[in-house]
């Protein structure tokens, strides 16, 4: 006797298999789309000549010049970056110059040592090298001016001197502190990781390597990070608990200038120097630094409940006037400000535990203030994002939520699955929440929320609300930023691999802060990148089935009460490219473990009528999943041909 059988869309992991019967438990790298199932779409890396970024990108925005360029920045851990036209451009914002270094080289060797008294800089840290004149002659150095001018990482160093490692080998005799330069240090962004315990400023920069954390109590090290924004066609980029920085697109030689206090007309010389973040608010244009001084340049002030905003149309008037709209204000509840996001006409800001609208009403007040939420605080700077006219985040404490007018509490049938580790839950790592990214997909409606899972310091999994069909869905989709297609055609994310060597832009480079690649999301079936093509291997797994009742046989009544026999089953596909495979999972009891059935998994073709196979017990559940390149699916619905087959 055939049965249909019919799954509700969406994830119930609050459940257990027998009590989610018609519904799907478990799946990865899949969606729904109108009611159905399907394999997500595949990824293809961007930049494949530069390839790699080094650190853990924490922050990705798109923007245009006037000129109609398409840039999209990202923000690392170490450092800041430019894509565009299918290249990286490094415009990492640089420190403070150390000049009237010299050269020390040897013969055969591409290790060069600078020279600088008293210099104070750490073992990995980045620099480039500029100004770089007085070279000997005679033979004693091969090394030129325009071979020199790069960036570097520091490899090893002494109270004064350090080494880099150069791309060619000296053939000379070598110099002996000699040579002129100018060191210019990237500025610091902060570690690939959350730590609670360790922190700047105890024993990282007198011993051991710079980026490195080292022991030291009541001190929470936030990972490096960046807010992202951009003032028409000025990129203003913002250190998480630092400096603000601007990038002029339409600059001359744009590509070739680095991201400064001062870029071609746009100053932020007068900005606050340590703000949690910074954010410019789209219609009347204003920037705003969250979590910021209360007397600007004094980093002691910072205030993390303190709020100031420029003048209009100025990147760089802060102090309020009759004649101008710069102001401040203060939050009360929370303790500090996690995260602001850009609403339709106005900005949501997040602290720990409340939510406030600010929105422009013009003179003499600018900007109205008001709380909307309470116990509702957002879990890092990225966890929220605006998507459909509403705001979503995830929250400190746990849950998701919503603001749409007023702030809800989003029902979640995963959310024991996110957030607690009890039996087979993967629960979040709260230690390094400050990590979690939410990324909307508006292509399929959906709000991605990026997290480290119990016991990882690194982004590795991912939960998904698809707000139009309001279901929600789990997988191991790794990415530390995601940012809506727009003014790129496809989503772009960012993956980040910790033992890998990155290729771009540093010389002599180690794989000390891991690298990130960059991918363009919603392209073909497959991961594609610098390594190959890799299979993208999807499943999704329901609930028990079991035989309830049957109109032609009197006697059969209860739900489970007779064991089953399954003879056959129809596929039915509404898209299936290349194979797919459906195992049929059953047991006799719902604390047994499920084990497959005797000739399965079974290979599904878009020619397949029919698959025979032997299967007996109590509870049978489908799995359906690929494991090849160039392989997508997207589910229809199945017909079993079970019958009853004894009461044991």
């Amino acid at each position: 006797m055939l049965q249909k059988l019919n799954f509700r869309p969406g994830f119930n992991k609050q459940a257990t298999a027998s009590g989610a019967e018609s519904q799907w438990i478990d799946g990865d790298f899949v969606r729904f789309r109108y009611g159905l199932p399907e394999k997500i779409g595949g990824w293809q890396q961007l930049s494949l000549d530069d390839k790699t970024l080094p650190g853990v990108a924490r922050a990705v925005h798109n923007f245009t010049s006037l000129a109609g360029e398409a840039y999209t920045a990202i923000g690392t851990s170490q450092g800041l970056f430019l894509y565009y036209d299918e290249s990286f451009f490094d415009i990492s914002p640089l420190d403070t110059a150390l000049t009237s270094c010299t050269f020390t080289t040897t013969n055969g060797s591409a290790t060069i040592t600078i020279n600088k008294t008293s210099h104070g800089l750490q073992a990995g840290r980045y620099i480039t090298l500029s100004s770089v004149g007085s070279l000997p002659g005679g033979g004693a150095t091969s090394f030129t001016a325009g071979v020199l001018e790069k960036s570097y990482e520091i490899l090893t160093v002494a109270t004064n001197s350090f080494t880099i490692l150069a791309s060619a080998t000296e053939t000379g005799t070598g110099m002996s502190a000699q040579g002129s330069t100018s060191v210019n240090p990237y500025a610091i962004i902060g570690p690939t990781i959350q730590t609670i315990g360790y922190g700047w400023g105890t024993d990282a920069y007198s011993a051991g390597t710079w980026g490195t954390e080292s022991s030291v109590s009541d001190v929470t090290l936030d990972p490096g990070n960046w807010s992202l924004s951009n003032f028409g066609q000025v990129l203003v980029a913002t250190i998480h608990n630092g400096k603000t920085f601007t990038w002029n697109a339409g600059a001359s030689s744009a590509r070739s200038v680095r991201a400064a206090s001062n870029t071609s007309g746009f100053s932020v010389t007068n900005n606050p120097t340590q703000s949690v973040m910074t954010i410019v608010s789209d219609r009347d244009r204003h920037l705003f630094h969250m979590g910021t001084e209360t007397t600007i340049g004094t980093g002691s002030t910072q205030d993390p409940m303190f709020v100031r905003f420029s003048n209009q149309e100025d990147l760089n008037t802060y102090t309020p006037t009759a004649t101008n709209t710069a102001g401040t204000f203060r939050l009360d509840d929370g303790n500090e400000i996690v995260t602001a996001v850009q609403g339709k006409d106005y900005i949501l800001i997040l602290t720990d535990t409340a939510a406030y609208v600010v929105q422009f009403v013009g003179p003499p007040f600018t900007f109205s203030v008001k709380q909307v939420g309470t116990n509702c605080g957002c879990i890092s700077q990225h966890g929220a994002v605006y998507a459909q006219g509403a705001v979503y985040w995830m929250g400190k404490a746990g849950g998701f939520y919503v603001y749409d007018g007023t702030v809800k509490s989003l029902p979640c049938l995963v959310e024991d699955f996110v957030f607690t580790t009890d039996g087979d839950n993967l629960g979040i790592n709260f230690g390094s929440s400050k990590t979690v990214y939410a990324g909307h997909n508006s292509l399929y409606t959906e709000v991605n929320w990026f997290y480290p899972k119990s016991e990882s310091v690194q982004i590795d999994r991912c939960v998904t609300y698809n707000y139009a069909e309001g279901v929600w869905t789990t997988s191991s989709l790794d990415r530390t930023t995601y940012i809506d297609a727009g003014i790129r055609d496809n989503p772009y994310a960012t993956d980040y691999v910790d033992n890998r060597t990155p290729d771009f832009p540093i010389q002599g480079i180690t794989n000390t802060y891991g690298a990130t690649f960059l991918y363009s999301h919603e392209n073909g079936t497959d991961q594609v990148n610098a390594d190959g093509t890799t299979s993208i291997d999807s499943f999704i797994r329901s609930g028990d089935y079991d035989i309830t009742n049957t109109r032609d046989i009197a006697d059969l009544r209860g739900d489970g009460q007779f064991f089953m026999s399954v003879r056959r089953f129809i596929p039915d596909f509404k898209v299936l490219q290349g194979n797919s495979k459906i195992t049929l999972f059953i047991n006799d009891y719902p604390n047994n473990t499920a084990t497959s059935s005797p000739l399965g998994p079974f290979t599904v073709t878009s020619t397949t009528d029919k698959i025979d196979t032997r299967a007996r017990g109590r509870l049978v559940s489908i799995k359906i999943a690929n494991d090849s390149t160039g392989e997508s699916w997207r589910y229809g619905t199945m017909r079993l041909d079970a019958r009853p087959d004894g009461r044991r």
